[in-house]
């Protein structure tokens, strides 16, 4: 029940983690940071001061994550988009080689999934709160200060602007 932490990571003063947490290599965590049991979080991805991701977090690699960022339980942040090429009728996977990039100030509520993007990154802005069973796709762009309510999906490549608000099931 003890976390598991590759010696390449670098942890900052004061990080907490939970029992059966995995911090892959080359990670980095800021300061005062709270790491919730069964948390993974992949190679190579940052995390600044003074964030907390809940129990059952998954963070896959390179992600960036700012400060005082709060994620709940069931967060799927960096995983794969829906990318797929279709070849005389089969389909076929085409890698996202993007990255999730998450500013400061950001809350994600419980089971929200943002996946990384196909080539560039999906780029969630400082000030955002996104709530629980949210989806967004690849390449995605959320503006400084966008409020997004439950069930929301956004297509892949959408840019939302700054002070938006995206009410439920849009």
């Amino acid at each position: 029940s003890k976390a598991v932490i590759d010696p390449s990571a670098t942890l900052g003063e004061s990080v907490s983690i939970g029992p059966n947490a995995v911090i892959g290599p080359n990670v980095s965590i800021g300061d005062e940071v709270s790491i919730g049991a069964g948390t993974v979080i992949e190679s190579g991805t940052q995390i600044g001061h003074r964030s907390y991701l809940a129990p059952n977090v998954t963070v896959m690699h390179e992600c960036v994550i700012g400060d005082d960022v709060r994620m709940e339980s069931g967060c799927v942040i960096g995983w794969d988009g829906f990318g797929f090429d279709n070849e005389k009728g089969e389909w076929h996977h085409i890698p996202q080689i993007g990255r999730v990039v998450i500013g400061d100030r950001v809350y994600i509520g419980n089971n929200s999934t943002i996946n990384r993007g196909a080539i560039n990154d999906t780029v969630i802005e400082s000030n955002c709160i996104i709530d629980c069973l949210v989806q967004i796709a690849h390449n995605v762009k959320v503006g400084y200060g966008t409020v997004i309510v439950s069930q929301v999906g956004i297509a892949g490549s959408t840019e939302i602007g700054k002070y938006c608000v995206l009410a439920g099931q849009t």
